[in-house]
């Protein structure tokens, strides 16, 4: 019964009505399963390949959040001190990350969670295990490749541009990945 509840709950919230029931099989149910993980997924303690795109994507967010959380709390909205951001921006890259996990949306596994348009999408996502660890030594490890000070800079342009600065680059994880094309498409929907 309980499941049941959870199935119409998230066809209510998701907008699955009666006209869609050709796409929630014969029976009018939907049904998620956890992700299928490789022995890299599982027992890594590194990002794997495949989702350093989406977490840099994931930390670029969190960072911002963070800066501007900060920034907001001044009477006049003035930049921060080079003390205030460093402590910001390490604060940030210490916290649990336990609001991310990884998520099977059509066959392919992503990182979800705030910031990243694929916490919208349907599916169960992974949450906890090496996850959280993972982002946080992620989050580190562009502590030690970037300044603070030129992350700060980045964000100070444009709130936008530190996923650009920290993820596109020439050097960044999607572009590595070779997920240029995914950013620009969404871009394009903006």
């Amino acid at each position: 019964m309980k499941s049941w509840l959870t199935v119409c709950v998230l066809a209510a919230v998701y907008g699955l009505g009666r006209t869609n029931n050709e796409k929630l099989g014969s029976e009018g149910t939907i049904s998620f399963s956890a992700p299928t993980l490789d022995t890299e997924e599982t027992h890594s303690s590194h990002m794997p390949p495949h989702l350093r795109c989406d977490a840099c994507r994931a930390i670029a967010f969190q960072i911002k959040d963070y800066l501007s959380k900060a920034e907001n709390k001044r009477a006049r909205k003035t930049q921060l001190s080079e003390s205030e951001y460093i402590d910001t921006i390490e604060h940030c890259c210490s916290q649990k990350w336990d609001q991310y996990g990884v998520k099977e949306v059509n066959g392919m596994k992503i990182i979800s969670g705030p910031g990243l348009e694929e916490e919208e999408k349907m599916g169960m996502v992974m949450l906890g295990g090496p996850w959280p660890g993972r982002l946080y030594k992620m989050c580190h490890s562009y502590l030690g490749e970037y300044e603070e000070a030129d992350i700060y800079e980045a964000y100070r342009k444009n709130h936008h541009f530190l996923e650009e600065f920290l993820c596109f680059g020439k050097n960044g994880d999607c572009t590595k990945s070779g997920q240029v094309k995914k950013r620009k498409s969404s871009e394009k929907e903006l």
